[in-house]
């Protein structure tokens, strides 16, 4: 599915293919992975999410980072404690970056582009992290595509972690710790649920400490932002 000129993919691979080496490093200083205004008070940073998966998947499960990124922080992450974890991301310099950080990785992460169907097979994963990503793409490619095509991946019983910018169209903000200014798309928290629950996903509830359900919180820049785990029905 072709992308307009000018759209927000293009956008994106634009700055990214530009980016990918201090973005890696961003990602893991976690110099943009901060949180405040948290809905819930387990969530302060990006640990925390990891956290959170690693309680609902246990050591070998089967994960897909969608939109791994540069560098592919948490693929290194979940494989270094044992999980079989592969990444895919559109941008090639973000892969090359991987590589060239962790090369024990190398044979787990490729380029792959979410606005298209995966080349995977049904319930391939336990679980799929998808973080920060959507926002990169056009809506209806979103909730078309994208969105059935991480669920259809998924196993039974798996679980997806979705988050991602809220808001309503498409906002340009100045990114200080790039000296560039970025553009995401905006995206209804109603919206998404709906398309979660009508590929019959269900939301993971909070278990007193424990992430989950609806999950808002503020980043660094600041913008306004949502996460969820939601699970496919065994």
């Amino acid at each position: 599915m072709k992308q307009t000129e000018n759209s927000i993919g293009d956008h994106s691979e634009r700055f990214y293919g530009q980016h990918a080496d201090r973005y890696a490093e961003v990602s893991h200083e976690l110099i943009q992975s901060h949180y405040s205004g948290s809905s819930h008070l387990g969530l302060e940073t990006d640990l925390d999410l990891i956290v959170r998966m690693k309680e609902l998947a246990s050591p070998g499960s089967r994960g897909l980072d969608a939109g791994c990124g540069a560098g592919a922080r948490d693929v290194f992450d979940y494989w270094r404690d044992g999980y079989d974890i592969i990444g895919v991301d559109s941008v090639t310099e973000n892969i090359d970056v991987a590589k060239k950080l962790h090369p024990e990785i190398s044979g787990r992460i490729s380029v792959a582009d979410l606005r298209h169907s995966l080349e995977f097979p049904d319930h391939a994963f336990d679980f799929v992290l998808c973080n920060s990503v959507i926002q990169h793409i056009e809506p209806s490619v979103v909730m078309n595509v994208t969105v059935p095509e991480l669920v259809r991946v998924l196993s039974p019983g798996g679980v997806l972690q979705l988050m991602f910018k809220t808001g309503c169209g498409v906002r340009t903000v100045y990114d200080r710790d790039f000296r560039a200014n970025r553009k995401f798309q905006l995206y209804s928290v109603e919206e998404v649920l709906g398309v979660l629950e009508g590929l019959g996903m269900e939301i993971v509830p909070a278990e007193e400490e424990k992430l989950g359900g609806v999950i808002s919180f503020l980043d660094t820049k600041p913008m306004n932002h949502c996460v969820l785990y939601s699970r496919k029905p065994s």
